[in-house]
This record gives structure tokens, sequence and C-alpha cells, in this order.
């Protein structure tokens, strides 16, 4: 870890990240609209509510499962 940076897993890719990142602005980084993304966090699902309040720690593994509508 150097400075203010973290590293993290997120879908698989290794990646380093500012440090002190909640999940809701790590979407927030990837373009990603809370509304329409599920969050998982070490393998457990976090809800929208409390996306705010979760901040990403170094060697943390996260998903973002993106929804997109179709017919």
């Amino acid at each position: 870890m150097t400075g203010n940076t973290i590293h993290v897993v997120v879908n698989g890719e290794s990646r380093e990240l500012p440090g002190n990142l909640t999940l809701l602005q790590l979407l927030d980084h990837f373009g990603l609209d809370p509304r329409t993304v599920v969050v998982e966090l070490n393998r457990e699902i976090v809800r929208r509510p409390v996306l705010a309040g979760t901040t990403v720690s170094h060697g943390d593994t996260v998903e973002l499962v993106h929804f997109v509508g179709g017919g």
C-alpha cells in the first residue's frame, strides 16, 4: 500500500484505489448508478441503504453486478 491508496479486487481485477472510499463512492468512481447495481463485499451482499456507510478496506474483494434492461 502506498500513500493513501488501497489495493482491492473488483470483479476479479486487482485495482489501486483511493483510501477511505465508501462503496457508494466506489460506484461513483466507476460511473455506476447504485439503483442498478448489486454490490457484494467479501462475498456478502451490501444493501443500498448502507452503501454510503460501508468503507472499502485494503485487500477487500468487491463484485459489482450491473443490471441491463432489455426486451
